[in-house]
């Protein structure tokens, strides 16, 4: 069994339509939503606000390249293209971390350096547009950095205060969870 954390986001064509796609698509997984988000561009490319937020899924036949499947076949169906790094796109959809559990209840983080799939994300500790997120779906979520649990709150405290002001919350929502 593995439970993941997914980051979505979307600046282009009807942000919210894709954002929905993406949970109607996990919904027989979904475990939390957070609430839709606004976010400026990351990267330092020219473009239009995202809507960002942050699922947390658990499948008990899915392990985290099968997220990472999941995740892009919805890309795919969004018409995403990736011609610029950090561009704008129709839907991004992330893995963030993956647990696995034993048949006794116990979580093992997965860790892959594998380039296709770096897990845990490696730059999600220093994206607000991440963490807000997250914390709101999950509030006792952690993240493990250099080998170790941090909690998220802790981590979003670090970041730029200018940063995590730039991550908005939006009156949109995308759902509940019916699990």
């Amino acid at each position: 069994m593995s439970r993941a954390v997914l980051s979505i986001g979307s600046n282009l064509g009807d942000r919210q339509a894709h954002l929905r796609g993406v949970v109607d698509a996990f919904a027989p997984w979904l475990v939390a939503v957070s609430p839709v988000y606004t976010t400026a561009p990351w990267g330092g490319v020219e473009q239009d606000d995202y809507l960002n937020a942050v699922l947390v899924v658990d499948d008990p036949e899915a392990g985290p390249w099968e997220w990472l499947r999941r995740g892009q076949e919805l890309e795919q169906a969004a018409h995403r293209v990736r011609e610029v790094r950090w561009g704008a796109r129709t839907l991004d959809v992330d893995v963030i971390t993956c647990v696995t559990t034993d048949s006794a209840g116990g979580a093992t983080p997965v860790r892959s350096a594998d380039p296709a799939l770096v897990l845990p994300h490696p730059q999600a500790r220093h994206r607000a547009f991440v963490l807000v997120p997250w914390l709101a779906a999950e509030p006792e979520a952690t993240l493990e950095v250099d080998g170790r649990a941090r909690p998220v709150r802790d981590l979003l405290a670090e970041l730029d205060p200018a940063e995590r002001a730039a991550v908005r919350p939006t009156e949109l929502t995308l759902g509940a969870v019916s699990r």
